[in-house]
């Protein structure tokens, strides 16, 4: 019996620290969470309607950019600009598409040469995605998201 008593002794006193129950601060898990997610990359990018049907997130970013270059080179082939001579140059257009799916233009990049032979070409790049179709935003874990990217136009004037 003096037996059995010590090894219940020593059982209880060693459960105890066995079957202690560790609080887990709920912003611990929260910063776990946070460093274990890749904040540079979206699980869907914005996207319109008709880009939606594409099965690869690959090819409906694709879909989604190029319909973009589309209608700016569309919007520009409407305007009557003049130049002085052939102009082949790129120009960059920063743009942001928030949660509610709304386009904003952030910036526009244009190089010297280009900028001063179409000096109104930033306002006009900016005008020329004015009338897109509503804009899906971006999803990141099952939330829309804002994203930003970078939007190379080619200039091409013979």
């Amino acid at each position: 019996m003096k037996n059995i008593t010590t090894v219940l002794l020593i059982f209880s006193f060693c459960s105890c620290n066995y079957f202690e129950n560790k609080k887990v601060d709920p912003q611990d898990i929260v910063n776990e969470e946070m460093k274990s997610i890749n904040w540079s990359e979206v699980d869907e990018y914005p996207s319109f309607e008709f880009c939606d049907t594409l099965e690869s997130k690959i090819a409906k970013r694709d879909c989604f950019q190029n319909y973009l270059s589309k209608q700016v080179g569309k919007f520009l082939s409407n305007q009557n600009l003049i130049v002085s001579g052939e102009i082949s140059d790129k120009a960059h257009m920063v743009i942001t598409i928030n949660s509610k799916g709304n386009l904003s233009v952030d910036s526009v990049y244009i190089g010297i040469n280009l900028h001063q032979q179409l000096p109104e070409l930033d306002s006009l790049l900016s005008v020329s995605l004015d009338s897109l179709p509503p804009i899906y935003p971006a999803i990141k874990r099952g939330q829309q998201v804002k994203t930003q990217f970078n939007l190379p136009i080619h200039i091409v004037v013979d």
